[in-house]
Parts: structure tokens; C-alpha cells; sequence
């Protein structure tokens, strides 16, 4: 399960170099059903120190993460997220944050003009930055042997996410990230991924090499789905999910949320 082949859903796929690192990101899964012991505070703390050790441009560090354990509290954001239970059952939910707002307190602060936030690099600087420490928690989580699911569909309803959380002003929820330790018993392995071929490209783009493999990617995930019940191809699922605004839970309008959370994005 460790494996370039398990990643790839192909027994002829290895790894010429590997390291303890890489074989842990290839072992990667999404974990949707949690065991009954806590994620401890000294776990918190490290997930989060990690976190920060991540890249940030220009050092401006424009996030946040809210780490919600009260049951309540989770079971409304489960809500708020389409009803996913693993949301509730967790026993640690971090909501990661871009967070314009701290630059804007320093500004004001200082007593100095800030115009640059309100501007949609400012705001991808935001979610950028936001993904790659969320992405290094979750390789220490899995490390300390916790299992992690990221939510996307924190941001179905930005307005009463960041109105629960207390969020300030210029700030908002990117993702969510369901913490545990994983229940065994689930029915879940590493899901096959495109191959490699299909998206690396060597000194300019070639199209058609790339689109070549996805027949064939089609073939290894449906094999993956249906040993777990599951049906459909991964062309499919790509064509229902951005089919259009009806396809998106709500977050079509998320241009509209960021202006009305102060992060306008011109």
C-alpha cells in the first residue's frame, strides 16, 4: 500500500529514489470515519508548528486556523458543510482561515494606507498560502499516525461559517480539515492517481501526450471503485462536478461572499 504502483493503480510503476517522507505521502488517504481516541493538545501544537514552517510569500504568513472540539460547534459546521458526519464525529475540525485581516489591523495600527488587499492577488496570496500549510499539517498528522479528510464545502456558506467562527473582518474560511484517528474498519484505500506522464510535462506543454492517458486513467480508478461499491469514471465525475453553477453547492457566488467578508478581489 506504500507504493508507486498503489498510488498509481499500476503494478509496473516504482520509484527509482524514495524516503521514509515520500513513502508516507504515497500511502495518503482521505479518512472519513475516526476512532475513539482525542487528538491531544501537544498533537495540536505540533500539526500547527508544522503548518508554519511552511513557504509564505514575502513572509506576509495571511492565514489563520480556528481549531473547533466542541461537539456543537462541529455538528452546525457539519451542517453548514452539506451534512458531512465526519464533520461531527472527528474529534478535532481545523478551520484554516486567509487572513487579510492581520495586515489591515497592522496598517491601521501604524496609521498607514493598505490598498494592495483589496486586489485578487492579495486574496490568492491568501488561499495559496492557506493550502500550503494546511498541506504540511496534514503530512505531520499522518507522521503522528492521525488520519485527515480535507472539506471544501466549508465554503458553501462563507457568511455563517466566518458569523459561527467569529471571524473579523477581510478574513475567511478556505477549507476545512477533519483530524482522528482512523477506524480500521473503514472501507478505504490509496485512490489511483492521473499518471505521471498525464502531468509532467518536460520544457512545454504537450496536450496530446498528456490526454492520452486519461482512458486508461479511466480503467485503474474505475478497478479502485468498484472493489469499495463504488461506480463511475474519473471523466465523469470531472464533468458532473464543474458542469456549472448548479453543480457547485453554493459556491458560485463566492466572489460575492469575499466582497461582502472585505476581501473585494479586484
Amino acid at each position: 500500500m506504500f507504493s508507486a504502483a498503489a498510488r498509481y493503480g499500476d503494478p509496473s510503476v516504482a520509484l527509482g529514489v524514495a524516503t521514509d517522507v515520500i513513502r508516507l505521502q504515497l500511502a495518503h488517504r482521505s479518512v472519513r470515519r475516526f476512532g475513539p481516541r482525542d487528538v491531544t493538545d501537544d498533537e495540536l501544537t505540533a500539526l500547527i508548528a508544522a503548518a508554519q514552517s511552511a513557504a509564505t510569500s514575502s513572509n506576509l504568513q495571511p492565514w489563520s486556523v480556528v481549531a473547533v472540539r466542541d461537539p456543537d460547534r462541529r455538528a452546525r459546521l457539519s451542517a453548514l458543510a452539506g451534512g458531512q458526519e465526519f464533520i461531527a464525529q472527528a474529534p478535532l475540525f481545523l478551520v484554516w482561515i486567509a487572513d487579510l485581516g492581520r495586515a489591515r489591523r497592522l496598517a491601521d495600527h501604524a496609521g498607514t494606507p493598505l490598498a494592495a488587499t483589496d486586489y485578487l492577488e492579495s486574496t490568492l496570496i491568501g488561499f495559496v498560502d492557506t493550502a500550503l500549510a494546511a498541506q504540511n499539517a496534514v503530512l505531520a498528522a499522518e507522521s503522528l499516525g492521525l488520519g485527515t479528510v480535507f472539506v471544501g464545502a466549508i465554503r458553501n456558506h462563507p457568511e455563517r461559517v466566518a458569523a459561527e467562527l467569529g471571524l473579523p473582518r477581510h478574513a475567511v474560511a478556505t477549507f476545512g480539515l477533519a483530524i482522528g484517528a482512523p477506524d480500521p474498519s473503514e472501507p478505504a484505500g490509496v485512490k489511483p492517481r492521473l499518471p505521471l506522464d498525464a502531468v509532467l510535462h518536460r520544457e512545454r506543454y504537450d496536450v496530446d501526450a498528456a490526454d492520452a492517458h486519461h482512458a486508461t486513467y479511466d480503467e485503474r480508478l474505475g478497478a479502485y471503485q468498484s472493489r469499495y461499491g463504488l461506480s463511475g469514471t474519473w471523466t465523469e465525475r470531472v464533468l458532473a462536478r464543474l458542469s456549472g453553477p448548479e453543480s457547485m453547492a453554493g459556491r458560485h457566488r463566492l466572489r460575492e461572499a469575499l466582497e461582502g467578508l472585505g476581501l473585494p478581489s479586484r
